[in-house]
């Protein structure tokens, strides 16, 4: 199936001559290419149309997963009839595994995996396994490994109406897929059996697939609705295939060998730690390691797998994990693609991110190493070095509107040399006027920027340099002047910031005060007016880039302005203002040949990609699990060891301040019985 392009509109101003020239590129192999776009231009819409004219499978990479839903959004409306996936973390919270020698606390790794965005993710894997028009958004986590196709494929189970199979085949198979059985409710990820009928809900899609049975032959298989179980088509299924539960899954044989392996690698490496003298790190090693052993031989599946991988996929010490490239390249291979493109959404901040992530990976394991918590194959569980980054994206397409000086050059200097400018905007806006305004007297005069747009009904986004600064800024605007505002920054939870664009957007309030506002990946048409406060203050978030960038936010209204207040005109803001000013009159100079009147963007509220419920708070308490505790009052101190009453007693009382800092003084009353129990 061909990528297949559906929009009301059609490429105009700067956009036909940068997909022709990007396009003509990556055809003829080229290696790296820039997308110069200024914000609003409409990049997404050239890249949509860059894909449809090379049609090859495209990884698109983001720095949030504000950014990442955005843009998922936007390409599955472009592209309804193809595979559009989302992939991103799917840890709502993580704790990862670590060991803090100074004060010999070992912290286990503690997660909540969202199921929404597992399935998600699955689904993406099950894309690039069969379907050639795949389009994938990614935050930068695709770098981290998730084990091999080829293993994901070798577990494929297809099945088709009149196929002679028994039914204890399929079980057996639906166990090596690491799918769990049940007799009750049925949930994502299990099977079960009603006498010759088979009732399974994939991980990977929203729908049960129940398959019948006449003695040894499948008689039907039919596609239901999870939430009532009713026919979701009435035509017949005829085929289906039943991708595997988890993304690491190993078939037995490769199983034996590896733990064999792993075995010998135990014992050589507590020999190691005897040698030394470090006798405690051997005795703690040997019997954390012969543990997932005995459960990876009982249930073929241990908490933390991820740590042996390479055993599992054949992998050397220091060999490059396998990601989500490895499914790219899979997938070009086996649709006779000449190859997939990468494109780095907003490269200047996705680039570094890269570029950090492997070496924060590897400190942190090598205190688990060095104490004996675990083998040195952890460390082969990893994301990817830049170099090898690189290595794995054969043709790449940056995209920013203010792209680094690295990707600039790789560009200028591929075989090709391609930096496409989209500096016209398809609604003809122009980037904003820029005012410079002492600072003295600054609060007053922006509670009157303020107010002008609120009278006009347009929004305000106000920058400030601290966390404490914003807050400050905003209840100051809220109690003197009755303003209708709110403050953003990191403390604020992913799905509670994703409520607060939205609610700033539908008018729920006039101002939205916050540190770095680029990081949410804002499309805010409404914005009219942004201040930046301290603007002259030299530092990461006043670099011309991160100016430029957050100037931009305010492009997508007719009336967009910026004001700058500051005691001196910085050597940034001297950049940032001249390269703004200088895409200002190319933009003019082309409304004035073209007859064009600016005019705000207008762009409707876009459903939620996952839809938020009303959670009632219960503890996320990992020991509670490990006990077969149920409730905070079920915990029994005489079960916990000194070390372990006191990390629980720290983690409680810091759940009791949220609770009552949250006005749930019920649930902290809880906490605090539970803590004076366990102080007993």
């Amino acid at each position: 199936m061909n990528f297949n392009l559906k929009s009301d509109f059609s490429p105009t101003g700067d956009q036909p001559q940068a997909i022709k020239q990007i396009s003509s590129a990556i055809t003829k192999g080229n290696k790296d290419q820039t997308l110069l776009g200024v914000t609003g231009s409409g990049k997404t819409f050239t890249i949509a149309n860059i894909i449809q004219e090379t049609q090859l499978p495209t990884l698109i990479v983001c720095h949030n997963k504000t950014l990442a839903s955005q843009l998922y959004q936007e390409f599955r409306d472009f592209f309804p009839d193809n595979a559009v996936s989302y992939f991103v973390s799917y840890y709502d919270y993580y704790q990862p595994e670590a060991y803090i020698p100074q004060t010999d606390t070992y912290i286990e790794k503690e997660a909540d995996i969202n199921p929404e965005i597992d399935k998600l993710r699955l689904t993406t894997t099950a894309n690039l396994l069969s379907r050639p028009d795949t389009i994938v958004i990614a935050s930068v986590s695709c770098i981290y490994n998730i084990g091999s196709p080829l293993n994901q494929e070798k577990f494929l189970l297809p099945l088709t109406a009149g196929q002679v199979i028994q039914r204890d085949t399929i079980l057996k198979r639906l166990s090596d897929l690491q799918y769990q059985r049940t007799q009750t409710e049925l949930s994502r990820g299990m099977y079960r059996v009603m006498g010759q009928t088979i009732q399974l809900y994939p991980s990977y899609i929203d729908q049960i697939i129940s398959i019948n049975l006449n003695g040894n032959v499948i008689d039907e298989i039919k596609l239901l609705d999870p939430l009532n179980f009713t026919l979701i088509s009435e035509e017949p299924t005829k085929f289906i295939t039943i991708n595997p539960a988890k993304l690491f899954i190993t078939n037995p044989q490769d199983q034996k060998e590896a733990i064999n392996q792993i075995r010998v690698d135990l014992q050589n490496r507590v020999e190691d730690l005897k040698k030394e003298g470090h006798q405690l790190e051997a005795y703690r090693l040997e019997q954390k390691v012969n543990y997932d052993l005995s459960m990876l031989e009982e249930v073929g599946y241990v908490n933390g797998i991820e740590n042996y991988s390479r055993y599992f996929d054949g992998r050397k010490p220091g060999d490059a994990p396998y990601s989500l490239f490895e499914y790219f390249e899979y997938n070009a291979k086996k649709f006779n693609k000449p190859g997939f493109l990468t494109v780095v959404d907003e490269s200047h901040i996705s680039l570094p991110q890269i570029k950090g992530m492997y070496n924060g990976d590897q400190a942190r394991k090598d205190n688990l190493i060095n104490f004996g918590f675990r083998l040195p194959s952890a460390k082969d569980n990893r994301p990817l070095t830049f170099s090898e980054f690189l290595s794995a994206t054969p043709q790449r397409l940056y995209c920013s509107a203010t792209p680094g000086e690295y990707e600039l050059g790789l560009s200028r200097t591929s075989d090709i040399p391609t930096v496409a400018e989209q500096l016209i905007r398809p609604t003809g806006l122009l980037d904003p006027e820029v005012f410079v305004r002492d600072t003295q007297g600054q609060i007053d005069d922006l509670t009157k920027e303020i107010l002008l747009r609120k009278e006009k009904g347009e929004r305000t986004l106000v920058l400030t340099m601290t966390k404490k600064m914003a807050e400050d800024l905003t209840d100051h605007l809220k109690n003197k002047y009755k303003i209708s505002v709110e403050y953003l920054h990191s403390d604020i939870h992913t799905l509670d910031r994703a409520d607060i664009l939205e609610n700033l957007r539908r008018g729920n309030f006039d101002c939205l005060v916050g540190i770095n506002l680029l990081r949410e990946g804002l499309d805010l048409p409404e914005v009219s007016l942004v201040a930046i406060l301290d603007a002259d203050k030299e530092g990461f978030l006043r670099t011309p880039t991160a100016l430029i960038q957050t100037m931009g936010r305010a492009a997508r209204h007719s009336n967009g302005q910026v004001i700058l207040y500051a005691d001196r005109i910085s050597n940034s803001m001297k950049i940032a203002m001249e390269e703004t000013n200088r895409r200002r009159e190319v933009q003019n100079k082309y409304n004035l040949e073209h007859n064009i009147t600016p005019q705000t963007i207008i762009k409707p509220v876009r459903e939620k990609l996952l839809n938020r419920q009303q959670i009632v708070e219960t503890p996320r308490i990992k020991e509670l699990s490990d006990h077969g505790w149920s409730e905070i009052e079920d915990i029994n101190p005489e079960s916990l060891t000194p070390q372990k009453k006191k990390l629980l007693v720290s983690k409680l009382k810091k759940m009791m301040t949220k609770a009552a800092n949250d006005w749930n003084f019920e649930l902290a009353a809880r906490y605090r019985d539970t803590i004076r129990k366990l102080d007993v």
